[in-house]
């Protein structure tokens, strides 16, 4: 009775610590949603920072937010919706600026616009890219007798550069293709003028015109000018002036260009940028993961300003698949799952190592639950070692922690997902070719699931061949003649011989996974280091180990009947 009553209890106990592990929304490589949304409590939503934008009369980059809550299934973004609509009724002409400036800036950019082609007196009002207006002669032209005007130091370094005729990327000024140059030179001006370029990033430039201007190398300034151009033509003068306010670096500028120039999701990364002041975390994010990045940002959104802070922090994917769904839907309420929550998202290292502990605890509970019900003859018990079943239960429980975090940990498998941008933007006006770059990555023998696959395997060959020493062992302490333990060793060669059994059948396994198709990019390696495993245990457990104790054996077998001996 006291046997079974053991076996629930210890039931019972087992698997509550692995409920209890499940409750911890803590991953290896990946951020639970959970956790975002536990982040974002309290700290600006999309559809509030977009109102903000909206009473600012930031009508472009209210916008962009609109999509971007369109996109992320915000569920208040209908109240943006209007906000925006109403303004854009009200004041027309910030659907082409997108804001409005002060001074001889201002007047810029009320400047009119084109009409409609049906009814010349009907006006047009459509968004235009900054690029495109600054280019036309008669704004460029306004724009640099403002800049020469200036009392900005960065402003009269960029004038100054204007003189310069050995330009590497663009033609000069003095060219008859330099409205270009003129062009790049005033977006970048204009931006210092209003002040909407942040301290770090304008003391860089400043650096690299100063440089250039004393018969340095233009060209890093060159490549500044070229991605704050290259914004410009796909955004309007309040969208641009937004988005480039959080930059703080020419690395990180470049790094946005490209990946706006990719026109993918651009409300997204836009109301990132703009939503965080973080334009640095997100290039990194989405550089580091080029495939799934954009959905998870999106997704992150509708987490607010917190949300989306947490993903970039923790730079990891974000746990989408239905196994995360469900632990989110069991562990949305209760003490335990709040108090999981809040530690996983101020200590993420602590709460992963307290969940995989618990899973431990767990697996070797419903082990010691079987060894109470075990059924021991009369013959055996006196061969029985006393703390031996503690070293079994627990190789079990790290098994099934292996198994567990291999069936619950995402993205354990996932390769590099990382961006490389292998070209630059080159304008039509500047003549001359791109240098050729390999767009090709560098092909690797050891990717992330041939590492994994060889990795499962090397563990599980080594809790096999810990089992046998723990066997071994325990043979070796029995109160029984040398002769009896001879024997009771032959009786677990099959145990002995395990690592061969399970080397062999992971590679059959594998090789037809890698048949099927399974296996996006199968691997010999990860087939073949099965069986390699396995004849390396088996091989150093049985010449190092079980060859020396036979052979004790043996000799003390032989001395039997002559001398009386101690059990071994």
């Amino acid at each position: 009775m006291i046997r079974w009553i053991s076996f629930l209890v210890c039931i019972l106990l087992g698997l509550g610590m692995v409920f209890c592990g499940l409750q911890v929304p803590a991953h290896l490589r990946a951020v639970d949603a959970i956790v975002l949304q536990t982040a974002g409590r309290g700290t600006p939503s999309l559809t509030a920072a977009g109102l903000a934008l909206v009473n600012r009369q930031q009508l472009g980059a209210a916008q962009l937010f609109l999509a971007a809550a369109g996109a992320a299934g915000v569920a208040d973004a209908g109240k943006l919706s209007e906000a925006v609509f109403s303004l854009a009724t009200r004041q027309p002409k910030l659907v082409i600026s997108g804001s409005t400036e002060q001074g001889g800036l201002g007047d810029l950019l009320q400047t009119s616009r084109g009409t409609s082609e049906s009814n010349p007196s009907q006006l047009v009002w459509k968004p235009e890219p900054f690029t495109e207006f600054i280019v036309l002669s008669d704004h460029r032209t306004k724009a640099l007798e403002l800049l020469s005007a200036s009392t900005s130091p960065l402003a009269r370094a960029l004038m100054h550069f204007r003189s310069r005729t050995n330009t590497v990327l663009f033609p000069s000024s003095a060219s008859t293709s330099g409205q270009a140059l003129d062009a790049a030179i005033s977006i970048c001006g204009l931006l210092t003028e209003a002040g909407h370029l942040s301290s770090g990033l304008s003391n860089v430039v400043l650096e690299l015109t100063t440089e250039a201007n004393q018969a340095g190398n233009p060209q890093p300034l060159e490549e500044v000018l070229m991605d704050l151009m290259s914004l410009g033509q796909r955004f309007n003068w309040g969208q641009l002036a937004n988005l480039v306010e959080p930059i703080n670096d020419p690395e990180t500028l470049r790094g946005l260009s490209n990946l706006v120039r990719r026109g993918e999701s651009v409300p997204v990364i836009y109301s990132a940028v703009c939503l965080t002041g973080n334009a640095a975390g997100v290039v990194k994010y989405l550089t580091t993961f080029g495939e799934t990045g954009l959905g998870d940002l999106r997704a992150s959104l509708a987490s607010g300003t917190g949300g989306v802070n947490e993903l970039l922090q923790r730079n990891r994917r974000l746990c989408n698949s239905s196994f995360c769904e469900h632990v989110t839907a069991l562990t949305s309420s209760g003490t335990i799952s709040t108090f999981a929550v809040d530690y996983s998202r101020k200590a993420p290292g602590l709460a992963l190592a307290v969940k995989w502990l618990l899973y431990f605890v767990g697996g070797f509970l419903l082990a010691a639950a079987f060894h109470f019900v075990r059924w021991v003859t009369t013959l055996e018990k006196p061969l029985e070692v006393r703390g031996f079943h503690v070293v079994r239960e627990m190789l079990f429980a790290l098994g099934f922690l292996v198994v567990v975090l291999l069936l619950s940990e995402p993205f354990l498998a996932q390769g590099s997902q990382k961006v490389e941008f292998s070209f630059r933007l080159r304008l039509p006006t500047m003549g001359g070719n791109s240098p050729a770059v390999s767009a090709g990555a560098p092909t690797t023998i050891m990717n992330q699931i041939t590492f994994l696959t060889m990795l499962l395997f090397f563990v599980l060959q080594a809790l096999l061949y810990v089992a046998s020493l723990v066997k071994l062992a325990e043979i070796r302490r029995q109160q029984a003649s040398p002769s009896l333990k001879l024997k009771l060793l032959e009786n677990e060669d099959h145990l002995f011989d395990a690592g061969l059994y399970l080397g062999f059948l992971g590679t059959i396994i594998s090789l037809i996974l890698v048949s099927l198709g399974v296996f996006k990019q199968p691997s010999l390696m990860a087939a073949y280091s099965s069986t390699s495993f396995g004849i390396m245990f088996v091989v150093l457990f049985k010449v190092v180990h079980l060859r020396r104790i036979r052979r004790n054996l043996l000799l003390a077998a032989e001395a039997e009947p002559y001398f009386s001996r101690a059990p071994l």
